[in-house]
């Protein structure tokens, strides 16, 4: 298992390190295609906690949640996960370190159309090596969990999209990972959805120890959060340039008065 790997001994010494965090990122930059995604964000999350990162659609949320979880590599900065450099790592340690350790949920499903329900949930675990029947007892607990246990046995296509989405937090939750990565987990639900959604992933994440991060734009998603952090524009909200002001073209008096007179 990957949490057996010893520390590195470039590991960042005690005092850069909080105890309480359990993940951490230092000047993060990364950009799409030259344009910018991320610029100079730094953050901690401590172990347990339910962090929302916040921000309208474009400021960073999903750029910075791919860092974090080893999806993308940043162009410069550091990301680290207990004592391991997650920036360091190369591809197949980042893909084990998501297998092993983190779990993800997105605004769509993705749910395998060939397998049925359970074996979509169960599929973190089946990857890592469980056996088919411990791996179907887990799913299906959270299945149940999630009131879909019904459809355990049915396959995607007979869900609705916020079936659909239940199964995809089951899958995230079933190996109990360390972090979960909530991105806008709840912009396809309606209300009543998604207060279920929200209700499961954050009561999960405080009975097993589970530190999870959630990107949203969304003020009710947020507010089940201990706490926040803000992105505009790539940077910290506080850190963002303000925008200057706009200069609205008065029109020549004689046009203003023609329109007055009218």
């Amino acid at each position: 298992m990957y949490a057996m790997v010893a520390p590195p001994d470039n590991a960042p010494p005690d005092n850069a390190l909080p105890r309480e965090d359990v993940l951490w990122a230092r000047s993060l930059h990364y950009s799409h295609r030259g344009s910018p995604g991320l610029i100079g964000v730094s953050i901690g999350v401590r172990a347990g906690e339910i962090l929302a990162v916040t921000g309208p659609r474009g400021s960073g949320k999903t750029t910075l949640l791919g860092c974090l979880s080893g999806q993308l590599r940043p162009e410069q900065g550091e990301v680290w996960f207990n004592s391991v450099p997650v920036h360091t790592m190369g591809a197949l340690a980042r893909e084990r370190l998501r297998r092993d350790r983190f779990g993800w949920i997105g605004p769509e499903p993705r749910l395998l159309p060939e397998l049925r329900v359970w074996e979509n949930a169960a599929l973190p675990l089946l990857i890592a090596g469980a056996t088919h029947r411990s791996a179907k007892r887990a799913a299906c607990a959270w299945l149940d969990r999630l009131d879909i246990g019904a459809f355990a046995r049915k396959h995607p296509d007979a869900l609705n999209r916020a079936e659909s989405q239940r199964v995809a937090l089951a899958r995230a939750l079933v190996g109990e990972p360390a972090v979960i990565f909530a991105d806008e987990p709840t912009a396809p639900l309606h209300r009543a959805e998604r207060a279920l959604l929200l209700r499961t992933l954050t009561t999960a994440a405080r009975s097993h120890g589970i530190t999870v991060l959630l990107a949203t734009h969304d003020e009710e998603t947020a507010a089940v959060a201990d706490r926040r952090v803000a992105l505009l524009d790539g940077r910290p909200a506080a850190a963002a340039p303000a925008l200057p002001p706009t200069s609205i073209p008065q029109p020549p008096e004689d046009q203003a008065a023609c329109s007055l007179s009218a």
